[in-house]
C-alpha cells in the first residue's frame, strides 16, 4: 500500500513524464518542419544520449549490456518507438501523431501485459479502454476522416511506434531491469546500431539545419527524453504498473493538441475538445477517488 507521500511523490513523476511526452509532440512537429530528416533527429537522439551516459557505462563495464534482454529492450524502446515515430512525423501531420502515439497506448500496453506478464483485463481497465476509445476515436474520426479518410503509412508508422513502447514497458517490468541500467542499455546499443547505418546510408540535412535547431533537438530529444524523461517514466511504472502509467499518459496526445493552438497556430476542433474529455476521463480515473473516499 501508498503512504500519502508516496503516493504524492509517485503521481509527481508520472506527471513529469507527461509533460515532457506533451513536449515531445510539439517538439517533434518542429524537427519535422525543419531542414532535418527524420534520421537526423534519431541519430541526434542517441548519439547526444550515448555521448553523455558513456562515462558511466565504461565505469560499469560495456560488456554488461551486451545481452539479449538489452538489445530486446532497445529495439523495441529506443530505435523501434523512436525511428517508426519520426518516420511516421514525416509522413504524416503532428496531429495524428499526437492520436496515434500516446493515445492508443493503454490498448497496447493492456494486450502487452496480458501476455508479457499475465495480468487479467479488470473492471476498471475495461472502463478506462472505454472512456480513452470514445475519446481517440472522436480525435481520430475529426482529424483524419474529413482529410485523408484512410490511414497512411505514417498512421502505420505511429501505431507501431505505440505498440512497440507498450511491449518495451511490459518487459521492464518482467525483467525487474532498474532505471539506470535500462536508460544506458538502451542509449548505448541503439546509437551502436543505428549510427553507423545513419553515416554510411540514411539521408541527411544536417548541413542545411541551423545551429539553434540541431542544439534544440540534440538537448531535448537526447537528455531530457532518453536520459531525464526514461529515468522517471521507468520510476513510474515501478510505482505505479504499466496500465496506470500507460493510461495516465494517454493525456498527451490531447495536451500536446491543445498546447498546439497558441504555440503551433493549430486551429482547437470540437474532435480535439470531444478527445481531451475521454482520454481526460479514462486516464484519471475519477470513478476509483469517489470510491476510495467511500469509508
Amino acid at each position: 500500500m501508498f503512504s500519502s507521500q508516496s503516493r504524492v511523490m509517485s503521481y509527481g513523476i508520472l506527471l513529469f513524464t507527461l509533460c515532457v511526452w506533451t513536449s515531445f509532440i510539439l517538439i517533434s512537429r518542429l524537427g519535422g518542419k525543419s531542414e532535418l530528416t527524420p534520421w537526423d533527429i534519431t541519430a541526434l537522439r542517441f548519439g547526444t544520449a550515448a555521448l553523455v551516459l558513456l562515462p558511466v557505462v565504461v565505469v560499469r563495464g560495456v560488456k554488461h549490456y551486451f545481452t539479449l534482454r538489452f538489445l530486446t529492450l532497445a529495439m523495441l524502446g529506443g530505435l523501434g518507438y523512436a525511428g517508426l515515430a519520426y518516420a511516421g512525423f514525416e509522413r504524416a501531420p503532428a496531429s495524428h501523431g499526437a492520436v496515434l502515439l500516446s493515445g492508443i497506448l493503454p490498448f497496447w500496453t493492456a494486450v502487452a501485459t496480458y501476455l508479457v506478464l499475465g495480468e487479467r483485463m479488470t473492471r476498471d481497465r475495461w472502463i478506462t479502454l472505454t472512456f480513452i476509445a470514445a475519446g481517440i476515436g472522436s480525435m481520430a474520426w475529426g482529424e483524419m476522416h474529413h482529410e485523408a479518410g484512410k490511414l497512411g503509412w505514417g498512421e502505420v508508422c505511429f501505431i507501431a511506434a505505440s505498440c512497440c513502447w507498450g511491449f518495451y514497458g511490459a518487459l521492464l517490468k518482467r525483467w525487474q531491469t532498474p532505471p539506470l541500467e535500462a536508460t544506458m542499455g538502451v542509449a548505448l546499443l541503439s546509437a551502436l546500431v543505428f549510427m553507423p547505418v545513419y553515416a554510411a546510408f540514411l539521408p541527411s540535412g544536417l548541413d542545411a539545419a541551423s545551429w539553434p535547431t540541431i542544439i534544440t533537438q540534440s538537448l531535448f530529444q537526447g537528455i531530457l527524453v532518453v536520459i531525464v524523461a526514461m529515468l522517471s517514466f521507468i520510476e513510474a511504472q515501478r510505482r505505479l504498473g504499466p496500465f496506470t502509467t500507460g493510461a495516465f499518459l494517454a493525456l498527451a496526445p490531447v495536451l500536446g493538441a491543445t498546447l498546439a493552438v497558441p504555440l503551433l497556430g493549430e486551429p482547437l476542433t470540437l474532435s480535439v475538445m470531444l478527445g481531451l474529455a475521454g482520454v481526460s476521463i479514462g486516464a484519471t480515473q475519477p470513478w476509483k477517488w469517489r470510491m476510495s473516499r467511500q469509508p
